[in-house]
Protein backbone atom coordinates (compact mmCIF):
# COMPACT_ATOMS: atom_id res chain seq x y z
CA UNK A 1 0.00 0.00 0.00
CA UNK A 2 1.18 3.53 -1.27
CA UNK A 3 0.32 6.58 0.99
CA UNK A 4 -2.45 8.28 -0.99
CA UNK A 5 -0.52 11.88 -0.97
CA UNK A 6 2.40 10.10 -2.29
CA UNK A 7 2.98 10.05 -5.94
CA UNK A 8 3.93 6.53 -7.49
CA UNK A 9 7.29 6.64 -9.28
CA UNK A 10 6.36 5.08 -12.78
CA UNK A 11 8.84 3.37 -15.10
CA UNK A 12 8.34 2.81 -18.60
CA UNK A 13 9.68 -0.21 -20.52
CA UNK A 14 9.45 0.31 -24.34
CA UNK A 15 10.42 3.03 -26.24
CA UNK A 16 8.81 2.21 -30.02
CA UNK A 17 5.63 4.14 -31.80
CA UNK A 18 3.29 3.30 -28.66
CA UNK A 19 4.78 4.24 -25.95
CA UNK A 20 6.12 7.32 -27.31
CA UNK A 21 2.15 8.51 -28.08
CA UNK A 22 0.44 6.99 -25.45
CA UNK A 23 2.57 5.92 -22.33
CA UNK A 24 4.87 8.08 -22.26
CA UNK A 25 2.28 11.52 -22.16
CA UNK A 26 -0.29 9.49 -20.26
CA UNK A 27 2.57 8.98 -17.66
CA UNK A 28 3.83 13.00 -17.54
CA UNK A 29 0.27 13.96 -16.84
CA UNK A 30 -1.97 11.76 -14.41
CA UNK A 31 -2.24 13.29 -10.82
CA UNK A 32 -0.47 10.78 -8.55
CA UNK A 33 2.25 9.61 -10.90
CA UNK A 34 5.58 10.71 -11.09
CA UNK A 35 7.16 9.65 -14.48
CA UNK A 36 11.18 8.40 -13.56
CA UNK A 37 12.48 6.24 -15.35
CA UNK A 38 12.87 4.28 -19.14
CA UNK A 39 13.97 1.60 -19.75
CA UNK A 40 14.34 0.09 -23.61
CA UNK A 41 16.38 -2.47 -25.95
CA UNK A 42 17.19 0.45 -27.55
CA UNK A 43 19.41 2.51 -25.62
CA UNK A 44 19.39 5.50 -27.63
CA UNK A 45 15.74 6.06 -28.00
CA UNK A 46 15.29 5.03 -24.12
CA UNK A 47 17.59 8.72 -23.54
CA UNK A 48 15.81 10.26 -25.88
CA UNK A 49 12.51 9.67 -24.71
CA UNK A 50 13.61 9.88 -20.73
CA UNK A 51 15.36 13.34 -22.01
CA UNK A 52 11.97 14.40 -23.47
CA UNK A 53 9.77 13.88 -20.24
CA UNK A 54 12.34 15.02 -17.57
CA UNK A 55 12.85 10.49 -16.40
CA UNK A 56 15.90 9.25 -16.44
CA UNK A 57 17.28 6.77 -18.69
CA UNK A 58 18.20 3.16 -17.61
CA UNK A 59 20.65 0.48 -19.47
CA UNK A 60 19.44 -2.38 -16.86
CA UNK A 61 16.07 -3.47 -16.47
CA UNK A 62 16.64 -4.36 -12.34
CA UNK A 63 18.33 -1.02 -11.81
CA UNK A 64 14.94 0.79 -13.49
CA UNK A 65 13.14 -1.59 -10.88
CA UNK A 66 15.07 -0.43 -7.93
CA UNK A 67 13.95 3.10 -9.14
CA UNK A 68 10.43 2.80 -9.10
CA UNK A 69 7.01 1.43 -7.65
CA UNK A 70 4.91 0.86 -10.92
CA UNK A 71 5.84 -0.12 -14.38
CA UNK A 72 3.86 0.78 -17.72
CA UNK A 73 5.05 -1.85 -20.21
CA UNK A 74 5.08 -1.00 -23.90
CA UNK A 75 6.70 -3.97 -25.85
CA UNK A 76 6.04 -7.36 -27.51
CA UNK A 77 3.81 -9.53 -25.22
CA UNK A 78 6.16 -12.18 -25.17
CA UNK A 79 9.21 -9.88 -24.16
CA UNK A 80 6.28 -8.01 -21.78
CA UNK A 81 5.59 -11.12 -20.08
CA UNK A 82 8.63 -12.37 -19.11
CA UNK A 83 10.29 -8.84 -17.68
CA UNK A 84 6.53 -7.82 -15.85
CA UNK A 85 7.18 -11.50 -14.25
CA UNK A 86 10.85 -9.84 -12.96
CA UNK A 87 8.92 -6.62 -11.90
CA UNK A 88 5.75 -8.37 -10.08
CA UNK A 89 8.32 -9.88 -8.02
CA UNK A 90 10.53 -7.10 -7.02
CA UNK A 91 6.81 -5.97 -5.70
CA UNK A 92 6.20 -3.24 -8.49
CA UNK A 93 2.56 -2.77 -9.54
CA UNK A 94 2.32 -3.30 -13.30
CA UNK A 95 0.26 -1.11 -16.12
CA UNK A 96 0.21 -3.96 -19.15
CA UNK A 97 -0.37 -3.94 -22.90
CA UNK A 98 -2.71 -6.65 -24.44
CA UNK A 99 -2.51 -9.49 -24.65
CA UNK A 100 -0.10 -9.81 -21.42
CA UNK A 101 1.45 -12.91 -23.53
CA UNK A 102 1.09 -14.82 -26.49
CA UNK A 103 1.14 -18.26 -24.78
CA UNK A 104 -1.12 -20.26 -21.55
CA UNK A 105 1.71 -20.85 -20.17
CA UNK A 106 3.47 -17.86 -19.79
CA UNK A 107 0.48 -15.67 -18.86
CA UNK A 108 -0.16 -18.32 -16.04
CA UNK A 109 3.40 -17.68 -15.10
CA UNK A 110 3.04 -13.87 -14.94
CA UNK A 111 -0.79 -14.25 -12.82
CA UNK A 112 1.47 -16.93 -10.17
CA UNK A 113 3.89 -13.79 -9.88
CA UNK A 114 1.19 -11.19 -9.57
CA UNK A 115 -0.74 -12.94 -7.01
CA UNK A 116 2.37 -13.72 -5.23
CA UNK A 117 3.35 -10.72 -4.73
CA UNK A 118 -0.04 -8.88 -4.30
CA UNK A 119 0.32 -6.44 -6.36
CA UNK A 120 -2.23 -4.51 -8.31
CA UNK A 121 -2.38 -4.96 -12.10
CA UNK A 122 -4.34 -3.13 -14.94
CA UNK A 123 -4.45 -4.00 -18.58
CA UNK A 124 -4.83 -1.85 -21.40
CA UNK A 125 -7.59 -2.55 -23.09
CA UNK A 126 -8.26 0.59 -24.47
CA UNK A 127 -12.15 0.64 -25.46
CA UNK A 128 -13.01 -0.87 -21.42
CA UNK A 129 -10.97 2.79 -20.58
CA UNK A 130 -12.45 5.49 -23.17
CA UNK A 131 -15.28 7.15 -21.34
CA UNK A 132 -18.12 6.84 -24.02
CA UNK A 133 -17.88 3.36 -24.14
CA UNK A 134 -18.26 2.58 -20.55
CA UNK A 135 -20.96 5.48 -20.78
CA UNK A 136 -22.48 2.67 -23.63
CA UNK A 137 -21.60 -0.83 -21.59
CA UNK A 138 -23.62 0.85 -18.29
CA UNK A 139 -26.26 1.43 -20.71
CA UNK A 140 -26.71 -2.28 -22.14
CA UNK A 141 -26.01 -4.23 -18.86
CA UNK A 142 -28.50 -1.79 -16.67
CA UNK A 143 -31.00 -4.41 -16.35
CA UNK A 144 -32.77 -3.90 -19.19
CA UNK A 145 -34.13 -7.31 -21.47
CA UNK A 146 -31.60 -9.75 -21.97
CA UNK A 147 -29.29 -9.36 -25.17
CA UNK A 148 -29.07 -12.65 -27.23
CA UNK A 149 -25.72 -11.72 -29.06
CA UNK A 150 -23.54 -9.42 -30.87
CA UNK A 151 -21.34 -8.91 -33.88
CA UNK A 152 -18.54 -7.36 -33.93
CA UNK A 153 -16.15 -5.96 -37.22
CA UNK A 154 -12.79 -5.13 -37.20
CA UNK A 155 -11.10 -5.03 -40.62
CA UNK A 156 -7.04 -2.98 -39.77
CA UNK A 157 -4.45 -2.68 -42.08
CA UNK A 158 -1.56 -1.99 -39.48
CA UNK A 159 0.36 -5.14 -41.30
CA UNK A 160 0.43 -2.17 -44.61
CA UNK A 161 4.02 -1.52 -45.07
CA UNK A 162 3.59 2.66 -44.17
CA UNK A 163 1.64 1.45 -40.61
CA UNK A 164 3.88 2.35 -37.23
CA UNK A 165 2.10 -0.64 -36.13
CA UNK A 166 3.46 -2.89 -38.71
CA UNK A 167 6.14 -4.83 -35.63
CA UNK A 168 7.66 -8.39 -36.33
CA UNK A 169 5.37 -10.03 -33.67
CA UNK A 170 2.08 -8.71 -35.00
CA UNK A 171 3.38 -9.73 -39.03
CA UNK A 172 4.10 -13.38 -36.78
CA UNK A 173 0.86 -13.79 -34.61
CA UNK A 174 -1.85 -11.62 -37.08
CA UNK A 175 -5.15 -9.97 -36.17
CA UNK A 176 -6.04 -12.81 -33.51
CA UNK A 177 -3.69 -11.71 -31.09
CA UNK A 178 -3.35 -7.90 -32.08
CA UNK A 179 -7.45 -7.21 -32.57
CA UNK A 180 -8.90 -10.10 -30.68
CA UNK A 181 -8.23 -9.40 -27.24
CA UNK A 182 -9.84 -6.06 -27.80
CA UNK A 183 -12.85 -7.64 -29.26
CA UNK A 184 -12.85 -10.34 -26.57
CA UNK A 185 -12.99 -7.51 -24.07
CA UNK A 186 -15.50 -5.60 -24.94
CA UNK A 187 -17.75 -8.85 -25.79
CA UNK A 188 -17.04 -10.06 -22.47
CA UNK A 189 -18.16 -6.88 -21.05
CA UNK A 190 -21.35 -6.45 -22.78
CA UNK A 191 -22.85 -10.18 -23.05
CA UNK A 192 -20.72 -11.37 -20.50
CA UNK A 193 -18.16 -14.14 -19.58
CA UNK A 194 -17.02 -15.94 -22.14
CA UNK A 195 -16.74 -19.98 -21.75
CA UNK A 196 -15.34 -21.07 -25.06
CA UNK A 197 -14.40 -20.01 -28.63
CA UNK A 198 -14.81 -21.57 -31.66
CA UNK A 199 -12.53 -20.57 -34.49
CA UNK A 200 -12.30 -20.60 -38.77
CA UNK A 201 -9.27 -19.07 -41.19
CA UNK A 202 -10.11 -16.22 -43.60
CA UNK A 203 -7.48 -15.17 -46.19
CA UNK A 204 -4.32 -14.25 -45.06
CA UNK A 205 -5.12 -13.14 -40.89
CA UNK A 206 -8.47 -13.02 -41.23
CA UNK A 207 -10.06 -14.99 -38.44
CA UNK A 208 -13.59 -15.94 -37.48
CA UNK A 209 -14.26 -16.59 -34.23
CA UNK A 210 -17.84 -17.29 -32.22
CA UNK A 211 -17.96 -16.61 -28.88
CA UNK A 212 -20.24 -18.38 -26.52
CA UNK A 213 -20.87 -16.26 -23.57
CA UNK A 214 -22.02 -17.73 -20.25
CA UNK A 215 -26.19 -18.22 -19.75
CA UNK A 216 -26.29 -18.71 -23.46
CA UNK A 217 -26.07 -15.64 -25.95
CA UNK A 218 -23.37 -15.86 -29.08
CA UNK A 219 -21.22 -13.69 -30.21
CA UNK A 220 -19.41 -13.09 -33.46
CA UNK A 221 -16.11 -11.53 -34.20
CA UNK A 222 -14.33 -10.98 -37.98
CA UNK A 223 -10.66 -9.32 -37.43
CA UNK A 224 -7.51 -8.80 -39.69
CA UNK A 225 -5.19 -6.52 -40.18
CA UNK A 226 -4.28 -6.94 -44.15
CA UNK A 227 -7.30 -5.12 -45.32
CA UNK A 228 -6.82 -1.97 -47.51
CA UNK A 229 -7.12 1.11 -46.04
CA UNK A 230 -10.50 1.71 -48.06
CA UNK A 231 -11.89 -1.46 -46.38
CA UNK A 232 -10.44 -0.75 -42.60
CA UNK A 233 -12.95 -0.25 -40.42
CA UNK A 234 -14.62 -0.85 -36.97
CA UNK A 235 -18.33 -1.73 -36.05
CA UNK A 236 -20.09 -3.40 -33.51
CA UNK A 237 -23.30 -4.06 -31.87
CA UNK A 238 -25.82 -6.25 -29.21
CA UNK A 239 -29.59 -7.38 -30.39
CA UNK A 240 -32.19 -8.96 -28.86
CA UNK A 241 -35.74 -8.43 -28.46
CA UNK A 242 -35.38 -4.90 -28.05
CA UNK A 243 -33.72 -4.42 -31.24
CA UNK A 244 -29.74 -3.18 -31.46
CA UNK A 245 -27.66 -1.20 -29.56
CA UNK A 246 -24.28 0.26 -31.63
CA UNK A 247 -21.04 0.66 -29.76
CA UNK A 248 -19.21 3.46 -29.82
CA UNK A 249 -16.35 4.06 -32.55
CA UNK A 250 -12.97 3.55 -31.90
CA UNK A 251 -11.09 6.08 -29.51
CA UNK A 252 -9.78 9.17 -31.40
CA UNK A 253 -6.80 9.58 -29.17
CA UNK A 254 -5.24 7.41 -27.02
CA UNK A 255 -4.03 9.36 -24.00
CA UNK A 256 -7.41 9.98 -22.53
CA UNK A 257 -7.81 6.05 -22.25
CA UNK A 258 -4.53 5.27 -21.07
CA UNK A 259 -4.55 8.25 -18.02
CA UNK A 260 -7.84 6.37 -17.00
CA UNK A 261 -6.18 3.37 -16.71
CA UNK A 262 -2.94 4.75 -14.96
CA UNK A 263 -5.83 6.54 -12.39
CA UNK A 264 -7.61 3.14 -11.63
CA UNK A 265 -4.23 1.55 -11.05
CA UNK A 266 -2.79 4.00 -8.87
CA UNK A 267 -5.66 3.81 -7.19
CA UNK A 268 -5.90 0.32 -6.46
CA UNK A 269 -2.08 0.69 -5.49
CA UNK A 270 -2.58 3.18 -2.77
CA UNK A 271 -5.21 1.23 -1.18
CA UNK A 272 -3.83 -2.14 -1.56
CA UNK A 273 -6.47 -3.66 -3.59
CA UNK A 274 -5.60 -5.97 -6.72
CA UNK A 275 -8.92 -6.85 -8.25
CA UNK A 276 -9.46 -4.67 -11.34
CA UNK A 277 -12.04 -5.50 -14.37
CA UNK A 278 -9.20 -5.47 -16.56
CA UNK A 279 -6.76 -6.92 -14.29
CA UNK A 280 -4.17 -9.70 -14.96
CA UNK A 281 -6.35 -12.26 -14.46
CA UNK A 282 -8.88 -11.36 -16.98
CA UNK A 283 -5.96 -10.71 -19.37
CA UNK A 284 -5.16 -14.07 -18.97
CA UNK A 285 -8.99 -15.46 -19.40
CA UNK A 286 -8.02 -13.49 -23.00
CA UNK A 287 -5.28 -15.51 -23.29
CA UNK A 288 -6.73 -18.47 -23.05
CA UNK A 289 -9.20 -18.14 -25.34
CA UNK A 290 -6.52 -16.74 -27.91
CA UNK A 291 -4.29 -20.08 -27.52
CA UNK A 292 -7.38 -22.04 -28.46
CA UNK A 293 -8.49 -19.83 -30.95
CA UNK A 294 -4.76 -20.07 -32.53
CA UNK A 295 -5.22 -24.33 -32.11
CA UNK A 296 -8.35 -23.68 -33.95
CA UNK A 297 -7.06 -21.79 -36.67
CA UNK A 298 -3.56 -23.62 -37.45
CA UNK A 299 -5.51 -26.94 -37.66
CA UNK A 300 -7.68 -25.34 -40.42
CA UNK A 301 -4.87 -23.73 -42.56
CA UNK A 302 -3.21 -27.02 -42.16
Amino acid sequence: MTSSDTPLRFGLVGTGYWARTAHAPALATVEGVEFVAVWGRNPDAARALAAEHGATAYADFDALLARVDAVAFSVPPDVQAALAVRAAAAGKHLLLEKPVATSAAAGSALVQAVQAARVASVVFFIQRFQPEVRAWLADVTGGRDPWSGAELVWLGSSLRESSPFNTPWRREKGALWDLGPHALSLLWAGLGPVDSVTADAGLADVAHLVLHHRGGPTSTVTVSQSASTAAQGFGCYLWGEAGRSTAPGLAAEPVTPMRAALAELVGNARSGRTAHACDVNFGQEVVWLLADAERQLTQHRR
